[in-house]
């Protein structure tokens, strides 16, 4: 079956009167137009639901079925809803003529009608139906390339913000990397010092992971870090606070507007948590399985100080922490409160006195591992 030409216009008359028929049906023909013709009501409803057509040129006296319901079930059909009907009637009043056009009628032409009249109607609506139909075109055109736009747009959007984490993150643990920890740190310092809030620092470190390496291999050392910072982010619970790889087997912890005592909680979160990973490590002088040392720092930004300082402070304590026998946490204090304390990693809420004060201290590195 050949697919039909999309070009051909398709007309039907509807007229029990075969005169009429014979008529219009010669008279458009002529102007190069496909025609039908139904000499009744149902007929015609058939041959509009079978074909692609564009026009109706329909009477309205016809026995069983007449122009007005044709004309009603075409518009109540999704398939001939769009087709436009043109009376062509012998009634006159203008009752009709308001009735034609409520049941969906485009147009009246009245009997006797002009041959002249009858094309110059058909062809106007066949001009206004094309320019109908391109307006239609048109606007499905710029609804999809509004679409098509906004999914791009999305797509851009969702591909920057990819880009701009794994700019964030580090590559192995996926917490974010030391570009990112700087970067916030020193953004929240300068929040901190507009609101004169506090500024709280937890660096930890993973304890003999030297050895830790050379008993399970780095593939497990990898793993062991992945699995470390997990337990470490877990336990970061508001999104203000940023958990951060530090460098090799160091984790950075940042609490804006955070007091040592909230930092404390979440350290020792970190601890008990790490604990209850129970990774073994057979190499450790802290324990048999995986522990951390932490130190913490709590600073209120003044305009003469700076972030470093901060950081300074928590690796003096970490430092402390790892000479005093690692898997433990030291919290440093200003020099105007008590020295550096050990908090007892089992305790949420006590500390114990045992190391020195807030100053770094020039006695040597951190020690390994």
């Amino acid at each position: 079956m050949e697919a039909p030409d999309v070009d051909v216009i398709n007309i039907l008359i509807v007229d029990d009167t075969p005169a009429n028929l014979q008529l219009l049906t010669s008279l458009l023909r002529r102007r190069g137009y496909e025609v039908r013709a139904a000499n009744s009501g149902a007929l015609g409803l058939a041959i509009a639901r079978a074909t692609r057509t564009e026009v109706v040129l329909l009477d309205i006296s016809m026995p069983e079925m007449d122009g007005f319901t044709v004309c009603e079930q075409l518009k109540s059909d999704q398939r001939t809803r769009d087709i436009s009907v043109i009376f062509v009637s012998a009634l006159s009043e203008v009752v009709d003529k308001v009735k034609a056009f409520a049941v969906g009628g485009v147009d009246y032409i009245t009997k006797p009608f002009h041959v002249q009249e009858v094309v110059a109607r058909v062809e106007t609506h066949l001009t206004l139906r094309r320019l109908q139909q391109q307006l239609q075109a048109q606007n499905e055109r710029l609804q999809q390339e509004m679409r098509d736009r906004l999914a791009a747009e999305a797509a851009l959007q969702a591909a920057n913000l990819e880009l701009k984490r794994l700019a964030n993150s580090d590559g192995l643990t996926q917490v974010a990397n030391r570009r990112r920890f700087d970067e916030y740190l020193s953004q929240e310092w300068q929040h901190m010092l507009r609101e004169q809030q506090p500024l709280s620092l937890i660096l930890c470190d993973v304890d003999c992971f030297k050895a830790y390496n050379d008993v399970y291999g780095h593939q497990e050392g990898d793993q062991c870090l992945r699995q470390v910072a997990q337990v470490i982010d877990a336990a970061v619970k508001r999104a203000v606070d940023l958990v951060a790889r530090y460098g090799g087997e160091e984790f950075a912890v940042i609490l804006p507007n955070t007091a040592s005592e909230g930092a404390q909680q979440v350290a020792q979160e970190i601890q008990a948590s790490i604990k209850a990973l129970a990774l073994p490590h057979a190499a450790s002088s802290a324990a048999p399985i995986v522990t951390l040392s932490q130190g913490i720092a709590t600073l209120i930004p003044q305009l003469d100080k700076e972030p470093d300082q901060l950081i300074a402070a928590a690796d003096q304590a970490l430092y402390r922490a790892k000479q005093s026998g690692r898997d433990r946490i030291v919290v440093a204090t200003p020099d105007s409160e008590p020295p550096i304390r050990t908090a007892d990693p089992n305790r949420r809420s006590s500390a114990i006195p045992g190391a020195s004060g807030w100053e770094p201290q020039p006695d040597g590195e951190t020690p390994p591992g």
